[in-house]
């Protein structure tokens, strides 16, 4: 088998993505730019995930509201890169080289920045989705498509067939895991051979050989009627007439079940960063063998002020970042991002508060997701009445969960108060 070194890969990260499910998160951002876990935002992971796998040069293909991506990659990113021995992560918008449309899908996005990719005149080209939130070594997927002698080789996910079922694009393979059908979130997926209770996931990544993910673009993009996306012209245009294999997913999260999450929707969002704060959380952040890295902002240490008995400062089950002061308030089972402010006697309960809140007096939250430099007032309950949440314009996801948008001002909650 040729070896291949790190230096002939290319990694292009797909981080244009509205993310229309998790608005009101993604009014003013794009989906991988969405906070996680306190201090982190969503890219953080594929992002850490191709460091860790000695990948380093990388491009990241954005295009809807790229701005907090952009600033968040070059003050958290670049000083793991060094462009002297040929290192990068550049964030590359829209450069319309070949027509004037915004890109029509994830192969054009590739397609319209084959010069930036040729450039560096890479052996193998991996393809990864910048908005799922897991832990992988890149470099044995590359390994394994070359052992395969593979045209291309798809990522897949271990998944109970009725979990997949309308949710996932389904991989037909062999016992040798050659693929030989694709199904578009199918009613009935194809079981893996011999587990027929399972089937493979498609996950939005791919390996090819350079000179053959070229050639199958510009095919791809004078063809008639093609959406000119990876998973539903591309890859099923390939199947018959080449060499496509199947890369079960390996885990690099060292807990007992694999972990990967697609954080699409409000609710699943939720649920996520909620696991971080629960005793054995199944994504492990603590794991010194495969770091996440991240923007740290330079701030001072969390603060806990307050120790009567009627007024303490205290947080329970839960993840505080730097820059926070919790003044005499109580927190519980909550993350808390940077510079947060919890004032006294206030209550916040199994929620999420980005970067710059601040809670009131005697306010309460609970269940809530609340963007950046909200300001909730004195005494507001927030989390407690649904329907008083709706009325103030706020979203309420089908599981009960209140989330504030940025945009939401504090004058209005303040003026809310006062009626």
């Amino acid at each position: 088998m040729a070896t291949v070194k790190n230096e002939q890969i290319v990694t292009v990260i797909l981080a244009g993505g509205k993310g229309t499910r998790l608005d009101p998160l993604t009014r003013d951002r794009a989906k991988p730019a969405v906070p996680f876990g306190g201090a982190y935002r969503i890219i953080d992971f594929t992002m850490s995930n191709c460091l860790n796998s000695g990948l380093r040069k990388i491009l990241i293909l954005t295009q809807y509201k790229a701005m907090s991506l952009d600033r968040h990659i070059n003050m958290g990113w670049q000083k793991y890169f060094c462009r002297e021995l040929g290192e990068f992560a550049d964030v590359v918008p829209p450069q319309q080289r070949i027509d004037e449309n915004w890109y029509q899908g994830t192969a054009d996005a590739v397609y319209q920045n084959i010069y930036a990719i040729e450039k560096e005149q890479p052996e193998y080209v991996v393809v990864l989705a910048g908005d799922h939130i897991y832990k992988m070594d890149y470099r044995k997927l590359v390994d394994y498509h070359i052992g395969c002698g593979a045209d291309v080789t798809i990522g897949v996910l271990k998944e109970r067939c009725e979990t997949a079922r309308r949710r996932f694009g389904v991989m037909e393979v062999d016992t040798n895991n050659r693929v030989h059908g694709f199904q578009e979130k199918p009613d009935n997926p194809k079981p893996i051979p011999g587990e027929p209770e399972y089937c493979y996931a498609s996950m939005g990544i791919y390996v090819f050989p350079s000179r053959f993910l070229f050639e199958i673009l510009c095919q791809d993009a004078t063809r008639r009627g093609s959406t000119h996306d990876f998973g539903r012209d591309v890859i099923p245009s390939l199947i018959e007439g080449h060499r496509v294999f199947a890369y079960p997913f390996m885990d690099e999260n060292r807990k007992k079940n694999s972990y990967w999450r697609d954080v699409g929707t409000l609710d699943s969002y939720y649920e996520a960063n909620m696991d971080l704060v629960s005793v054995e959380p199944e994504l492990n952040l603590y794991d010194e063998l495969w770091p996440i890295r991240t923007y740290q902002p330079n701030l001072p240490p969390p603060k806990f002020v307050f120790a009567d008995p009627h007024r303490r400062g205290q947080a329970l089950d839960s993840i505080v970042c730097n820059g926070t002061i919790v003044s005499g308030g109580t927190v519980i089972r909550s993350i808390l991002g940077h510079r947060v402010r919890i004032n006294s006697y206030a209550y916040v309960e199994d929620s999420i508060l980005f970067t710059g809140v601040e809670i009131g007096r005697h306010a309460r939250v609970r269940r809530a997701i609340i963007d950046k430099r909200v300001r909730i007032p004195e005494g507001m309950e927030i989390g407690y009445d649904p329907a008083k949440d709706k009325a103030r314009g706020f979203v309420v996801t089908e599981s009960g969960v209140t989330v504030i948008a940025k945009a939401e001002t504090s004058s209005d909650l303040w003026e809310e108060v006062k009626l």
